[in-house]
């Protein structure tokens, strides 16, 4: 409907045309009549009065701001090209340009400043159009340091450039420079900003600051080196709190980027974390890029020239740092001369390298990995534990709760690749081989004292894969190692007639079928009994139910809630693993009480696990369990989906909402479709 109107708006005025418009509102206004005598009353919701005309008011709207955005760049289109080269070496013509913006009312000058950031190729040139409007014009000032900077994210990395270069350009803006600084500090170190603000804001601020400070001089940072140290340690501490694995990269980057400027000659800031393409182009902003055209040399535009007298200090900096690169090498020399080339090695030529035999008993890996010293004996446990289990099942389970408390506690002694994954392994088998005591203990420990946050989620990860594997049939492991041969009829060797008497036959067949359509193959599935079926409740109620309390500790609800975040998460998958068992019904009810009491906490990868849990919900329980036992539970559920996909900051979590709101309903229709 949007591109229709944005197309008709699009088109010349013609002979004829006004009989054309007239026939086409005619249509757009009555399409929901139309559609409905066409559909003879089965008019889908979208085409009822209620919802077709306030959407028709929304797609006026949007056309509306495509033609006032096209009518801006049409004219600013024209007027900044010109100007730009007008002023480019008359100082008369600045001295209009300026005047010109001067004058612009207020109620356009956001529209007008906006076009000639965007429109303009530089800093420079933009301080050539507007000269020091930010400085007499007060709703310009505000645009620029204020709506440009924190209430708008949408706008390009060389708007963000060109917009701080502006101010940085002349002695009298560059205290708005540092007021805009100081107040996107505030924002980026303010935790109800990161849990509230979505990431593409929080990425734009990122680079606002980043920007701001390739401009500082030494004399502004020393000025405010302890607000910019505040800044940094309370707005890292905000970012690394966070659960969403972008928010805290940019803490990480911003804070070694602002340790960096202020502790020029002492320790600085070093985080551990990926080198992407985002992480790269945030880094690259605090180095400042040349101007895309030059300054004019007029005497009424010296005062842009000052900005150039920064440019030198990098230079004398960067031929620093190659000088000294001589005598780094010297002392590489030295020390490589000082080494002991002339001892002899020794020969290991004949040396054969020791292999130690893994223990083959149950008991005997207990022993090995609680008080064996002998490092390699220790390694080959490790290695052999699973396998061992798995063949083992009678005795696992004769130990199985002191093997997964051995495990749980399991530190590496020694280096082994993939300890992690070899440990998180050998606790799935010794939890599926045994599940019910097993899941009784894991769950018990997951809110016990003397627990490490890790080792809490070590826990999660070993019961959803456990749940993972229990639910799954065994069948199709079985068939990938059996080598046993299909039956088949032996014909006899040395008969001439059995060597082409199967061909003559097929052939035969394939003349006289008839075949109307071909394709694949159906391969039959493996299939067996849902191991998980029995045990769900083991896996899934201990870990509901005591939540809301904390421990000296632990606290769910408080600083921990990254823990909270993964909890909610493996409820959602042990939920849906939990399909067609007894239990579905009960978990489902208890399930959707602990979304409830929860639906409005702060972090957005917390909501978003919770959004999972509703899905799973509707996937797992029975239609008809859920009308009889939650049905205003459900009601309320609607209305809150609703409400986060209109109002949450967060775009996984709009996504997600809707995606439940769209399965309710089609739940529905099923349920109305289906014969009482």
């Amino acid at each position: 409907m949007s591109a229709l109107l944005w197309e008709v708006c699009q088109q010349p005025v013609q002979v004829g045309s006004q009989e054309l418009q007239e026939a086409l509102l005619n249509r757009i206004v009555c399409l929901p009549n139309h559609v409905s005598n066409k559909l003879e009353g089965k008019n889908p919701p979208v085409f009822f009065p209620q919802n077709y005309f306030p959407f028709l008011g929304g797609t006026i709207i949007q056309v509306l701001q495509k033609i006032s955005d096209s009518l801006r760049e049409e004219i600013l289109g024209i007027l900044v090209p010109s100007l730009m080269e007008f002023t480019k070496s008359d100082c008369i013509w600045q001295r209009i340009c300026w005047r010109l913006v001067e004058y612009v009312p207020d109620r356009w000058m956001e529209a007008v400043v906006l076009g000639f950031v965007q429109q303009t190729p530089g800093a420079d040139v933009l301080s050539r159009l507007l000269g020091n409007l930010v400085v007499k014009n007060m709703k310009a000032q505000f645009v620029v340091t204020q709506k440009m900077l924190l209430l708008q994210y949408g706008h390009t990395t060389a708007v963000l450039q060109n917009l701080l270069g502006y101010l940085a350009l002349d002695s009298l803006r560059r205290a708005l420079l540092i007021k805009a600084l100081q107040e996107l500090l505030e924002t980026w170190s303010s935790s109800s900003a990161v849990r509230h603000s979505p990431p593409e804001q929080q990425q734009y601020i990122s680079k606002a600051i980043l920007i701001c400070l390739s401009h500082l001089k030494e004399t502004e940072i020393e000025s405010c080196r302890q607000e910019l140290l505040t800044s940094m340690m309370e707005g890292v501490k905000c970012h690394l709190d966070s659960s969403l694995p972008q928010i805290r990269h940019l803490g990480m980057i911003v804070a070694e980027s602002i340790s960096a400027k202020i502790n020029t000659d002492g320790p600085v800031l070093k985080f551990q974390y990926e080198e992407n393409d985002e992480a790269r182009e945030l880094k690259s902003l605090l180095v400042q890029t040349p101007p895309f055209c030059a300054v004019s040399s007029l005497a009424c535009d010296d005062r842009n020239e000052k900005a150039d007298s920064a440019l030198p200090v990098v230079l004398e900096s960067s031929d620093k740092s190659h000088a000294a690169a001589p005598v780094m090498l010297d002392e590489e020399q030295n020390t490589e001369l000082d080494s002991d080339d002339d001892l002899i090695p020794y020969d290991m030529s004949e040396d054969k390298e020791v292999k130690i035999k893994a223990p083959v008993y149950i008991r005997d890996c207990i022993e090995v990995l609680t008080g064996c010293e002998d490092m390699d004996k220790w390694e080959a446990t490790v290695k052999a534990l699973e396998s061992l289990v798995r063949k083992n099942p009678e005795a696992t389970r004769e130990v199985s709760v002191e093997l997964a408390k051995i495990l749980l506690h399991l530190e590496e002694k020694t280096y082994i690749e993939g300890f992690v994954e070899l440990r998180q392994r050998a606790q799935v088998a010794v939890l599926t081989t045994d599940p019910i005591p097993v899941a009784k203990y894991l769950t018990s420990q997951f809110y016990s004292l003397n627990y490490s946050l890790h080792q809490r989620m070590d826990i999660l990860d070993v019961l959803v894969l456990s749940a993972q594997e229990l639910s799954y049939p065994k069948s199709h492991w079985k068939t990938k190692h059996s080598g046993a041969p299909k039956p088949c009829i032996q014909l006899p060797h040395g008969s001439d007639s059995s060597k082409d008497w199967r061909r003559i036959v097929d052939e035969r067949i394939k003349n006289k079928t008839r075949r109307f359509a071909t394709g694949q193959s159906q391969v039959e599935l493996a299939s067996g009994p849902n191991e998980f079926n029995s045990v769900a409740g083991h896996f899934f109620f201990p870990l509901i139910q005591h939540f809301d309390r904390p421990l000296t500790t632990f606290d769910l609800l408080g600083e921990d809630h990254f823990v909270l975040g993964r909890l909610v998460h493996a409820l959602a998958v042990l939920m849906y693993l939990a399909v067609n068992t007894v239990a579905v019904a009960a978990m489902g009810k208890a399930l959707l009480e602990f979304v409830w009491a929860l639906r409005f906490h702060t972090d957005s990868y917390v909501r978003q696990g919770l959004l999972c849990c509703i899905s799973s919900l509707l996937f797992s329980v029975p239609a008809e369990c859920l009308l009889e036992d939650m049905t205003e539970e459900l009601l309320e559920t609607q209305s809150w989906l609703g409400d986060v996909v209109e109002k949450d900051p967060d775009g996984d979590c709009r996504r997600l909402a809707l995606q439940n709101l769209l399965f309710m309903e089609n739940l529905k229709k099923k349920l109305q479709a289906a014969p009482s």
